[in-house]
C-alpha cells in the first residue's frame, strides 16, 4: 500500500486531525497533507515519528511503496552525493590549471578566451549544482 494512503489511516485511526498530528511531529498541517496526498514524502526521522505516533512498525510503513523508498535512499545517499562534489571541485581544479597551461602557450588567441570563458561556465556551474544538492 502506498505511504500517503497509511498515513491518512493511521491517523484516522488514531482519532488525530492533521493539525493535531503536526503538532506532535513539529511539522505544519500542510506538510501532514502533502504527505497523504503523496505530493512529498517525509524523511526518515519524520517516519521514524510517525511510526511511533500510530503505532505502525516501520517496516510496514516503508517497505510498501516503491517511490518512498527510492525518496529515502536519495535523501539518505550521503556516500554518492559526496563522491559527485568531490568530483566536481576536481573539475574545476583540472579547468583552473588549464587555463594557466593554455595561457602561457597560447596567450594571443582569441579563440582561447571563449574556450576559456565556456570550461569555466560548464565546470562552475557543476560545482555550484553540487553544492547545492548536498544542501
Amino acid at each position: 500500500m502506498e505511504i500517503g494512503k497509511q498515513l491518512k489511516e493511521a491517523r484516522i485511526k488514531s482519532h488525530l486531525t492533521q493539525e493535531m498530528v503536526s503538532e506532535k511531529i513539529n511539522v505544519s498541517r500542510q506538510t501532514i497533507s502533502n504527505w497523504e496526498n503523496e505530493k512529498s514524502y517525509p524523511d526518515i526521522i519524520n517516519i521514524i515519528e510517525l511510526s511511533n505516533l500510530y503505532f505502525i512498525i516501520l517496516d510496514e510503513l516503508i517497505k510498501g511503496d516503491e517511490r518512498m523508498i527510492e525518496h529515502l535512499e536519495e535523501s539518505t545517499n550521503i556516500v554518492r552525493s559526496s563522491k559527485q562534489l568531490i568530483g566536481a571541485i576536481l573539475l574545476n581544479i583540472f579547468v583552473v590549471i588549464l587555463l594557466i597551461t593554455l595561457g602561457m602557450f597560447l596567450p594571443d588567441s582569441k579563440y582561447y578566451l571563449v574556450v576559456v570563458f565556456c570550461l569555466a561556465v560548464v565546470s562552475s556551474s557543476l560545482l555550484l549544482y553540487q553544492i547545492i544538492k548536498c544542501i
